[in-house]
């Protein structure tokens, strides 16, 4: 653990547009994935939903404009919120992310690896974490009966990252391997709903 960060937005700017998307994901996904786990520890759930706020009211912007300073302030106040939630645990994305992460031919992003896992396993949580579920809809600006799984994946498919992880060079062959990993990786122990090998086969055919 590091004794001190520098969260400078400044820092960021000019940052390509593919590494703002996908490391925008990535801060996303750990906004989502702490709120979404069982594990009760309201500050930090709560510092979750702002950051989850934050990111999708400012992802797009920076995404487009990478001098725009509001956009990176929020965007860096949002991983930094991310950072501070996931205290809380993080869940079977981060799974599978860490998993496929290892597999060193392919040198995969680990945000664009998030952003990708992201919405199906949103899809298979579903109605396990409904109340966590329609906070996370307040905060982002849906309607309560809106898909969360579908607006990640529009909202991925605005910021120009990749559809699946086929698209990344994933095959279906290197499916195996990461399960095994990622049933006894860390995250997994505090995921919204129990993940075990056939949970994780059905999230990695579906990402695929």
């Amino acid at each position: 653990m590091p004794k001190a960060a520098i969260c400078d937005p400044e820092l960021t700017l000019g940052l390509p547009p593919q590494l703002t998307a996908a490391t925008g994901m990535d801060a996303m996904t750990h906004c989502i994935e702490a709120v979404l786990t069982p594990v009760v520890h309201p500050p930090a759930e709560a510092i979750g939903v702002d950051g989850a706020e934050r990111i999708g009211t400012w992802l797009e912007r920076a995404v487009k404009d990478g001098s725009d300073r509001d956009a990176r302030w929020h965007m860096m106040m949002g991983s930094f919120e991310g950072a501070l939630a996931f205290s809380k645990g993080l869940g079977a994305v981060h799974g599978l992310s860490h998993a496929l992460g290892r597999i060193h031919d392919l040198k995969l992003h680990h945000g664009t690896l998030n952003a990708v896992i992201l919405p199906h396993s949103l899809a298979m949580i579903g109605n396990n974490a409904a109340d966590k579920f329609a906070r996370l809809r307040r905060a982002l600006g849906l309607a309560p009966n809106a898909d969360l799984a579908q607006y990640i994946a529009d909202l991925n498919a605005r910021i120009g990252l990749p559809s699946g992880l086929a698209a990344m060079g994933v095959k279906e062959e290197h499916g195996e391997g990461a399960i095994d990993y990622a049933v006894s990786d860390l995250a997994t122990l505090t995921n919204a709903v129990p993940f075990e090998g056939d949970q994780y086969r059905e999230l990695f055919r579906r990402a695929l």
